[in-house]
């Protein structure tokens, strides 16, 4: 199992058409590696949250090309693809009362799933996986 810790970009682009492709687009032009991506519509805006897996601050590239953003901490953990991984994970959060903000993942067939977890404390959160885990 892998434990670190990850940039996410919750992404603020209007409800239309080609929205995510410029979005994508200026991501894949500026080499950047996206590892996770979820997204919320409500009405005439959504909310893209995209997972990166480096350390440098992407936010200038974001808002020079006219996309308000909040840069957060997440947690990147990679198991076993098998049943019963995201359950072990999350008992461990709750039994030592870690509250979970957001989480979303995926699978890569049958060897490796990536879930990623925003937490309310992310350094000591990471502390107590790599004991637990």
């Amino acid at each position: 199992m892998k434990i670190s810790v990850v940039k996410q970009y919750s992404i603020f682009l209007p409800n239309r058409p080609g929205a995510l492709a410029r979005l994508a687009k200026l991501f894949g032009d500026a080499a950047i590696n996206i590892i996770g991506i979820e997204s919320e519509v409500r009405d005439d805006s959504g909310m893209v949250r995209v997972a990166v897996d480096v350390e440098a601050d992407h936010s200038a590239v974001l808002s020079k090309a006219g996309f308000a953003s909040v840069e957060s901490r997440l947690l990147s953990i990679e198991l076993e693809d098998k049943p019963g991984q995201l359950a072990m994970v999350t008992r461990i959060l709750a039994e030592n009362g870690v509250n979970i903000t957001n989480v979303y993942g995926t699978s890569f067939g049958n060897r490796v799933s990536r879930l990623l977890f925003a937490v309310e404390n992310t350094d000591e959160t990471l502390k107590l996986l790599q004991e637990k885990v």
